[in-house]
């Protein structure tokens, strides 16, 4: 097992490594063989509090520090994860229960989002903007907002906690994360570790292990922050947004989807068959862009359906530390139970089982179902597993029917031997991002990503990153006097 889990199972709050003080701990599991990897007694609101006021004497020095050297300490961290790939997998193996492709996934992802925030360091520019006035000269600066709070998942908590945490100090705010309690490690201390080793000042990154059950809406509330970044459920991110709207604060959401891959009857069924399934049944389907519904237009069905089961069912579900090993756990008990229990309903509703899945602890193999009917909850909700309803259509309109019949609104994807077809198809789809001939699971740290409807408010990603952690300020000169009425 990592030392990372004896070493960094700890809070993180103004450049020290101590325990919290709460009166009880967060334990740490393996969600494939239940091993305990960590216990980490819980932060208080006087702890968020402390990393809070840490992050806010610490901002200004930092804010005030060259853009170079702050991208210094970027590339730095940079070359600490490309030297720690191996330990870094085996915690996202052992805490998430992530296969090593995902993990390379992820890692890649990493990577790619740091790089891309070396280069946020220097981004900022002022502008100087015409004036009707006689003399005036109108500056407008780009600065940090201050402090961030962050909230990361679980189910890329490397990832989505370091597409906050890297952008926000290139531009010259502090941070406070709060990882998930199934992922402390992976979401928490070790972004806060690689930060520490890469020159970091104390205070800039905090991170605070802790549950709302301890410390309520306290990381939400209270009055140092600017931003909130919270990725999650559209559930909690409803309340998120609800409270930083009542204190004032800008937040940022990405949220669940339910997003559809749409085969079109041109399309070359081999290729969209390895998309489908990719988009659906990666990191077991925990991923808030997977294509829940595979849709195949009825003339290409029967053929689509025959090679989509025949993949599927060749996925191999077990240990994610085999390298041969697709489908590893779900997180928890509490998923894998909520995922059968979508399976079940489906199938007490009328749906048909091509490929009815087990479940064994948290292990949740593959299921295809059809014929599920239209009026189902299940076809317009984020099912967070390893489950894809295949859906037949009858043309182009009733695709775009049917993909778009969902609060959710994403990611998707639509293959077809026509490229242009495919982009007038995804112009059609109400979400905040489509793929023509590709799989609906995608991040690239310059094209702005977030979704629409219950999917979140808000883009990261390139100079929308920008936007959401920096403000504008407007300061005139007036050379020479003004006149006034009076």
């Amino acid at each position: 097992m990592s030392s990372y889990f004896t070493d960094l199972a700890q809070q993180y709050i103004d450049g020290e490594w101590r325990p919290g003080t709460g009166s009880w701990d967060i334990i740490d599991f393996n969600p494939y063989d239940d091993e305990k990897l960590a216990s980490i007694t819980i932060a208080t609101t006087d702890e968020v509090d402390q990393a809070y006021r840490a992050a806010a004497r610490a901002q200004k020095e930092w804010a005030a520090t060259n853009p170079y050297a702050r991208r210094a300490v970027l590339e730095k961290a940079l070359r600490l994860v490309e030297e720690r790939e191996r330990e870094i997998t085996e915690v996202i193996i052992a805490e998430l229960g992530g296969t090593h492709v995902k993990a390379g996934f992820e890692l890649h992802l990493v990577k790619e989002f740091l790089r891309e925030s070396i280069h946020l360091a220097l981004r900022p520019e002022g502008q100087i903007l015409p004036s009707p006035g006689e003399g005036k000269e109108n500056r407008l600066f780009r600065v940090p907002v201050g402090v961030v709070g962050v909230i990361s998942p679980f189910n890329f908590p490397f990832l989505l906690s370091v597409k906050s945490v890297a952008p926000a100090l290139a531009l010259g705010n502090a941070v406070v994360l709060k990882p998930h309690q199934d992922t402390p490690i992976a979401g928490g201390t070790l972004v806060a570790k690689i930060f520490e080793d890469a020159g970091l000042p104390g205070g800039v990154l905090n991170v605070v292990v802790t549950d709302i059950a301890e410390i309520g809406d306290a990381f939400l509330e209270h009055p140092v922050p600017k931003v909130i970044s919270f990725t999650g459920s559209d559930r909690i991110g409803r309340h998120v947004a609800t409270v930083c709207a009542a204190h004032f604060k800008r937040s940022v959401l990405e949220l669940g989807g339910n997003s559809a891959i749409v085969v079109l009857d041109d399309a070359d069924l081999d290729y969209a068959v390895d998309a489908a399934v990719f988009s659906r049944y990666v990191h077991q389907g925990q991923v808030c862009m997977a294509a829940n519904r595979v849709l195949v237009d009825r003339s290409v069905a029967e053929e689509f359906t025959r090679k989509f089961v025949a993949k599927v069912t060749s996925l191999k579900v077990g240990d994610p530390r085999d390298p041969r090993t697709v489908i590893g756990p779900l997180i928890n008990s509490t998923q894998a139970n909520d995922v059968s229990a979508a399976v079940e309903q489906a199938l007490a509703e009328g749906a048909t089982a091509l490929v009815r899945g087990t479940t064994s602890g948290n292990l949740v193999s593959p299921s295809v179902l059809t014929d599920v009917p239209a009026g189902s909850a299940l076809l317009r909700q984020e099912v967070f597993g390893p489950v894809a309803f295949l859906i037949p259509f009858d043309g182009e309109e009733e695709a775009v029917r049917i993909v778009n019949d969902t609060p959710y609104g994403l990611s998707g994807a639509v293959h077809t031997a026509d490229v242009e077809r495919g982009v007038a198809f995804a112009r059609q789809i109400d979400t905040g991002m489509f793929h023509v001939n590709d799989g609906t699971v995608h991040d690239e740290p310059l094209v702005p990503f977030g979704g629409e409807k219950h999917s979140g408010i808000g883009r990261l990603n390139g100079e929308t990153t920008v936007d959401a952690f920096t403000t504008l300020k407007w300061i005139s000169v007036q050379h020479g006097r003004s006149g006034f009425p009076f």
